[in-house]
């Protein structure tokens, strides 16, 4: 853990700069979710229901497999970052702790891990290779903040944090293999 002076903070936007409960995020986070988000949508929507440049798959898998399959995806998108968000800004907790319960026990971050599966959600209804390109560069950029956001959490917690990374995943909702301890005894 650092100091008992000031601890580090990431980049805080507006009534939460004030808030110690929240350690911040990559000063890029914001801008960044933006950018892709207005990247996907743009090429999402030119392939999809323009020009159709990539969508060649929908001659083989109709939009009655995909569109149920992608539509799952996008309400579990919505939930992970409905229930992450409202973890994280709405409970004010009045010393600063590390998030481990609701959505925080599956995933280290469930909010990030929503606006994926919602780009992926979107690609598998239209079929779009190109929109699953982009997704791949679009996950590379959340791996990234997502991990330097996570130095700030371990200069901020401490061991809390580090206990927090061997117990729970950094992105699939799947639970740390807890028999494996067990097997080296």
């Amino acid at each position: 853990m650092v100091s008992e002076g000031r601890k580090p903070q990431g980049h805080k936007i507006g009534h939460y700069k004030d808030r110690d409960d929240i350690v911040g995020e990559h000063r890029f986070s914001d801008i960044g979710q933006l950018v892709c988000l207005i990247l996907f949508t743009v090429l999402w929507t030119l392939d999809s229901f323009v020009f159709h440049f990539s969508t060649f798959l929908n001659e083989y898998i109709k939009i009655y497999v995909s569109a149920p399959i992608g539509g799952m995806i996008l309400v579990i998108s919505g939930y992970l970052a409905f229930k992450g968000l409202k973890q994280v800004f709405k409970e004010v907790r009045d010393s600063p702790e590390v998030i481990k319960t609701g959505v925080f026990r599956y995933s280290r971050h469930p909010i990030y891990l929503g606006s994926i599966l919602l780009y992926l959600g979107l690609t598998i209804i239209t079929l779009s290779l190109a929109s699953l390109g982009l997704l791949v560069l679009i996950s590379a950029f959340y791996e990234y903040i997502a991990t330097q956001e996570e130095v700030l959490l371990v200069e901020h917690f401490g061991e809390e944090y580090t206990d927090y990374v061997s117990e729970t995943r950094k992105w699939l909702p799947i639970s740390k293999y807890k028999g494996r301890e067990d097997s080296k005894k």
